[in-house]
């Protein structure tokens, strides 16, 4: 029956009389993909293989009047056409004719205005409308013949950024080390949207991020790479607009090369310069930019979503459908469809879309969300797909970061540990076992808590998923918390999700968040809920910027910084979600830079693998100790009821001298028999700034408390280790 459903008349185009100036389109080059200038005209191709035209409509500045329709030549899979005359400012959109028949995923609707997939700039504002669905919304299978080009948004052609006139560098560009990286997760707007410093013509922008008030705050802080939250332009699903709402996160991305425009200072026409100055600047003051890209989906959303792009070029190859049902999604995303990089023209998008933010907007790195569908064949998750060995081969991305989010929704999808060499990947068991670990089996608290031998492979860079499969540590990211789920003050407020704001009658967001509120749900005044909130915030920051790996701090967490509970607030484009600056927890700042600076002079577990193994003083590598000073071996490992233990580190990474790691996650303090020599104390987490002068002899007992860590330094190492930490802390206290 479907195949029986009749096309549409032909769409006529506008009065040639109304065509101003008379425009001939030459058939030009195939490639690159998207619109060019040359100085002579502009060259536009798109692909689409089941297309049997494509137009290139051409609109007034407004965007509002149609003034020309010029039907694309054809190479192959690409449609193409030069356009003499043309310069940049030029807005224009495209038309796809082809069949009509979406049992077998095809889509094609003239009447639907198309985004140029590689437009770099947007003109106008996407309503939800009825007009902008290639399907009669009462009936997904029958064409909606309306024309909607006067209020779909259009592409404009932009001028290349022009890297000659940029000054030169006033230092190299950053290029951390993987043993010296620590990221820092935040989003453009809320990081600065009421930072106090930061002018209010720029707050919530990439101006205001590369404003000096925020990079004061990151330097002192001491991380070395940001990893900014979905800037790709992206809509506001049509629910969350009924509900007054908005995709605050922006993983729903519109375009994979515009950057979005509501946090330009300048608008759209001059976002594209702004976020790239916004780079340099962070870059020049020493920071790594890193980019969460999401090429898993787009804001096309379902079977029942709008035609904007790929639908309508052409839907049956740009996402994937289930085997047998063309015309159904393969929902790998849980945002009912998913992009099939397993074609070349969806590859090169993709691709081409990565080399345009690494090299012209000059960023160092990506965070790939749901990073397995990316390599999905036909068959599943495969680390040799084509989208890996592309990155690989490839002489500008093979040298960023690459960053996977192990997970999708789909038939083994859970790939932590399993892609590529190099690659880095966000270890969700890290989170887990540590949050079991420090917070779980509390007086009143929940039951859940990790083993001892959980916390010590987390600890080493969880080298059962990583060094099984001859990975390296920092491949690990690790992190306690993140955009997802609850900050660290809220884990530690809250054991019930507060998310009522969201409009999903508190169903949406994690309901098993491993966490502990102390004694008390929500805001307390009890000194003792306080008190045990305050420790262990110190102990799980401590315990992520010390351990071997990649560490991730969510931007807030250094200050304390509250959502009241909301564990999912990716619709939260207001106080909710902005940092509150002014109710900043300053001792805990001042907390967290000193771990960081002392992870920076000292770096206390090294970037290779520990084996155990003892040099000629018969000083092993890693030793594990029960607090009694025994070994720590069989079955004690897997007690869960037992959560005390130390590290001796004979070889630090940065340290010539040994280290000592004490960890206590009960509720009662012990004393812990310390090893031969003299020791001191260099990070006391039941210390406000973490700062300890205990010293002593080894084979004697040390205090240890309750829901603390402290790190021992022997004699020798102390010294080097509290002179390199006045200098790496003297600018911060100055500032």
């Amino acid at each position: 029956m479907d195949a029986l459903i009749p096309r549409s008349p032909a769409v006529h185009p506008p009065d040639p009389e109304a065509s101003t100036p008379a425009w001939v389109l030459a058939p030009g080059q195939p490639g690159p993909l998207g619109a060019r200038p040359d100085g002579t005209g502009v060259n536009f191709a798109v692909f689409s293989t089941q297309a049997e035209s494509v137009e290139l409509c051409l609109f007034d500045e407004s965007g509002r009047t149609e003034t020309a329709r010029l039907p694309l030549h054809r190479s192959g899979d690409i449609w193409h056409g030069h356009l003499a005359g043309a310069t940049p400012g030029l807005v224009y959109g495209l038309r796809a004719h082809g069949p009509w028949n979406p049992a077998q995923g095809q889509r094609f609707n003239p009447n639907k205005l198309l985004l140029d997939p590689c437009a770099r700039e947007f003109v106008g504002a996407f309503e939800w409308q009825d007009l902008h669905f290639a399907h009669d919304r009462q009936d997904r299978l029958r064409r909606d013949e309306r024309d909607n080009a006067a209020s779909a948004l259009k592409a404009r052609v932009v001028s290349p950024l022009d890297r000659r006139a940029r000054p030169p560098r006033p230092r190299p560009r950053p290029r951390t080390a993987p043993a010296d990286t620590v990221i820092y997760e935040l989003h453009v707007k809320g990081f600065t949207q009421r930072m106090p410093g930061v002018p209010e013509a720029l707050r919530g922008t990439y101006a205001g991020l590369a404003s000096q008030a925020s990079i004061d705050h990151l330097r002192a802080l001491g991380v070395t790479s940001l990893s900014l939250l979905p800037v790709q332009a992206h809509l506001d699903e049509e629910r969350l607009v009924r509900l007054g709402l908005s995709n605050y996160w922006g993983y729903n991305p519109l375009g994979w090369f515009a950057p979005h425009a509501a946090w330009s200072a300048s608008g759209a026409a001059g976002a594209r310069a702004e976020f790239r100055q916004m780079v340099r600047s962070l870059q020049d003051a020493g920071l790594e930019v890193l980019l969460d890209v999401v090429y898993n989906h787009t804001a096309e959303g379902d079977e029942d979503g709008p035609s904007l792009h790929l639908r309508g070029l052409d839907n049956a190859l740009a996402y994937r459908s289930l085997k047998g049902e063309p015309g159904r999604y393969d929902n790998l995303t849980g945002c009912g469809h998913a992009v099939d990089l397993r074609h070349p023209g969806v590859l090169r998008l993709v691709m081409d879309s990565l080399r345009h933010w690494a090299d012209e907007m000059e960023v160092d790195g990506f965070r790939f969300d749901l990073a397995p569908v990316l390599g999905r064949g036909d068959a599943g998750f495969d680390a040799r797909s084509a989208f890996f060995t592309a990155l690989a081969q490839d002489p500008v991305l093979s040298q960023v970061k690459l960053i996977a989010e192990p997970w999708d929704l789909g038939p083994g999808g859970y790939q932590l540990g399993a892609f590529p060499r190099g690659w880095m990947e966000w270890n969700d068991r890290f989170r887990d076992d540590l949050r079991a670990f420090w917070l779980g089996a509390g007086p009143g608290g929940p039951p859940h808590a990790a083993t001892r031998g959980q916390f010590a492979q987390r600890l080493c860079g969880s080298s059962d998923l990583f060094g099984a499969r001859g990975r390296q540590p920092f491949e690990s990211v690790n992190f306690i918390t993140a955009h997802d789920g609850f900050t660290l003050a809220d884990l530690l407020r809250w054991e019930n999700r507060r998310n009522e704001a969201n409009g999903e009658a508190n169903r949406d967001g994690h309901g098993h968040n491993l966490g502990w509120n102390c004694g008390a749900e929500g805001p307390s005044d009890d000194p003792l809920v306080l008190q045990r909130r305050s420790r262990l915030a110190r102990a799980l920051l401590a315990t992520l910027l010390l351990s071997q790996g990649t560490p991730l701090l969510t931007a807030g967490d250094e200050v304390g910084r509250t959502q009241g509970g909301n564990n999912n607030a990716y619709c939260q484009d207001n106080a909710v979600s902005w940092l509150d600056w002014e109710a900043a927890d300053r001792p805990l700042l001042a907390f967290t830079r000193r771990v960081l600076a002392l992870r920076s002079v000292a770096l206390p577990l090294r970037s290779l693998w520990y084996t155990g193994a003892s040099d000629a003083r018969g000083l092993r590598d890693l030793a594990w100790l029960e607090p009694d000073g025994q070994p720590l071996e069989g079955s004690a490992w897997h007690d869960p009821s037992r959560r005390v233990l130390g590290c001796l580190i004979g070889r630090p990474g940065r340290s010539g001298a040994p280290l000592l790691l004490l960890v206590n996650a009960e509720a009662r303090d012990h004393a812990f028999h310390l090893p031969a020599g003299v020791w001191r104390t260099v990070l006391d987490t039941t210390a406000a700034d973490g700062n300890s002068a205990w010293h002593g002899q080894g084979d004697a007992t040390h205090p240890l408390q309750a829901h603390s860590l402290q790190l021992l330094a022997s004699a020798g190492a102390e010294r080097d280790i509290g002179r390199a930490l006045e200098q790496r802390l003297a600018p911060s206290l100055a500032r």
